[in-house]
């Protein structure tokens, strides 16, 4: 079967959209590293709606670091891949053509930085994941000992990490004199701007102290707070999108209605008219992202592990047990909304109940092993600050107590069944060996991971009554297992 290129998109079937715009006529304005499914059903999903609407100078340059299976999908289909929007009713169909094409770093590297340093690439964005920036979840510093950061700093000629290429690409823009660029981070970390501007900087100081001083004066780093579901795209889709448009695209993407960008207005370079297809620009993003951290992430980690143990595949699987609905209103009602502060205007209770909501979404095949895939990056920004703040006041952790506790069990390996449990995470073999030598004294096992500080900091391993709590959970669900012990707690 034929792949998706620009010779159907002048005959496609009922029921598929084709860009609204001539794609002969769009130039590059944006870099993208991390050419994900996220990104090309979120943020290319708004650049398309720029080019749509006439300023076909912001057409995308895509790039993956590792993987060279998005540059398989994309590039024999000319950058062009279908966004299927899923809903209780029928599947909305799209095909989007911002992005022109996608290298494969590492074994093009010289492109890569060729085009960081093209003077009509005014924005550079990034999904990465939480990983990808070599940082200390706990602190926000750079790690030094990272791997990937010694080889970068040890060779130029080479780049093994996001930030690696970058510094690269940005000395050669300074060399060339191709001007500043916005660097705009769209990953799911507190301040993300910042973060990237400051482990960039750490890093820049040591690979070229000059670079440095020039990343001040010509580099801007807004942060931004992005929201849409985007689970894995299944074989089942695949054949289903097939079987609909008569040829095959591999690069499909399936997502929900829901989408949201807040971006903070701070471009150095020029940017799209972002606010005309619906992106909120704004001073300050962190009230938003701070909410959307905690409420939507930290309430998808919480249902993934502990849906994950009671044997559900899915979000929308765990949200149709009760109990893990009564689980995400109490969480959000008697910890998330203590220690959250609500901008003008905006409604907590409404937003909470629309996440809730989108979570049953059965259309939407999110699995919980896909949420719970590196969970020591994830749970320092998804749980933590609220956790802290509720110790602090005395507030209840019931709820992230469980959520740790579930965490926890996870990582260990293994599920109630005894099943080995794949797990996804840079920690992995340290969090198994801990469960392994302290699982059977269950205070010793939530010592020793309360004091794994670059996921908890120095603070909480010696915080007691979060260790007992925690404590009592485990023991909780080893006697009665996970959702039976839940639903006592919550007097099911």
């Amino acid at each position: 079967m034929q792949r998706l290129t620009n010779a159907q998109l002048d005959d496609l079937p009922i029921g598929i959209r084709a860009p609204a715009y001539a794609r002969a006529g769009v130039t590059p304005g944006i870099l993208h590293l991390g050419v994900g499914a996220f990104h090309r059903a979120h943020q290319a999903v708004y650049v398309d709606d720029i080019l749509a609407a006439g300023d076909t100078s912001w057409g995308i340059v895509g790039a993956s670091l590792r993987s060279q299976s998005v540059p398989d999908q994309l590039n024999p289909q000319q950058g062009l891949y279908s966004l299927m929007v899923r809903s209780a009713g029928a599947d909305d169909v799209r095909i989007i053509g911002a992005i022109d094409r996608v290298l494969h770093a590492p074994t093009e590297r010289e492109a890569l930085l060729d085009w960081i340093a093209d003077p009509r690439i005014r924005v550079v964005t990034l999904t990465i994941t939480e990983k990808g920036y070599c940082h200390d979840p706990a602190t926000g510093n750079l790690l030094a000992d990272h791997p990937g950061v010694i080889a970068d700093l040890a060779d130029a000629s080479v780049s093994v990490t996001a930030l690696g290429y970058l510094c690269a690409g940005l000395q050669r823009r300074k060399a060339r004199g191709a001007g500043p660029v916005t660097l705009l981070s769209c990953d799911n970390l507190p301040s993300n701007g910042k973060t990237l501007a400051l482990v960039l900087s750490q890093f820049s100081r040591d690979y070229d102290p000059q670079l440095a001083e020039w990343l001040n004066d010509n580099v801007s780093f807004p942060s931004s707070m992005i929201d849409r579901i985007v689970p894995a795209t299944r074989a089942e889709d695949y054949q289903q999108y097939a079987q609909m448009a008569g040829f095959d695209d591999q690069g499909l993407v399936v997502t929900e209605p829901f989408t949201q960008w807040v971006v903070e207005d701070n471009f150095i370079a020029g940017r799209p008219a972002f606010e005309t297809v619906g992106v909120q620009m704004v001073t300050d993003v962190e009230a938003y992202e701070d909410i959307k951290l905690r409420c939507l992430n930290g309430a998808h980690s919480l249902l993934a592990y502990a849906g994950y143990l009671a044997g559900c595949k899915t979000i929308a699987e765990t949200m149709a047990q009760p109990a893990f609905q009564q689980l995400l209103t109490a969480f959000w009602r008697d910890e998330v909304t203590p220690q959250v502060e609500v901008p003008e205007g905006f409604d907590l209770h409404a937003y909470q109940q629309e996440l809730a909501q989108r979570f049953k979404n059965p259309a939407l095949k999110h699995t919980t092993w896909q949420i719970a895939m590196d969970g020591s990056q994830k749970i320092p920004q998804r749980w933590l600050a609220t956790l802290r703040g509720q110790l602090e006041g005395s507030g209840s952790v019931r709820w992230l107590s469980f959520g740790l506790a579930c965490w926890m069990r996870y990582v260990a390996g293994f599920d109630e069944s005894g099943q080995v449990i794949d797990v996804q995470d840079p920690l992995a073999k340290t969090l198994a060996q801990i469960a392994r030598e302290q699982r059977d004294d269950t205070r010793a096992w939530v010592s020793a991971i309360l004091s794994v500080t670059s996921v908890f900091g120095d603070d909480l391993k010696a915080n007691h009554r979060l260790q007992v709590s925690v404590a009592d959970w485990l023991v909780a669900m080893r006697s009665q297992g996970t959702l039976a012990a839940l639903s006592r707690s919550l007097k099911i």
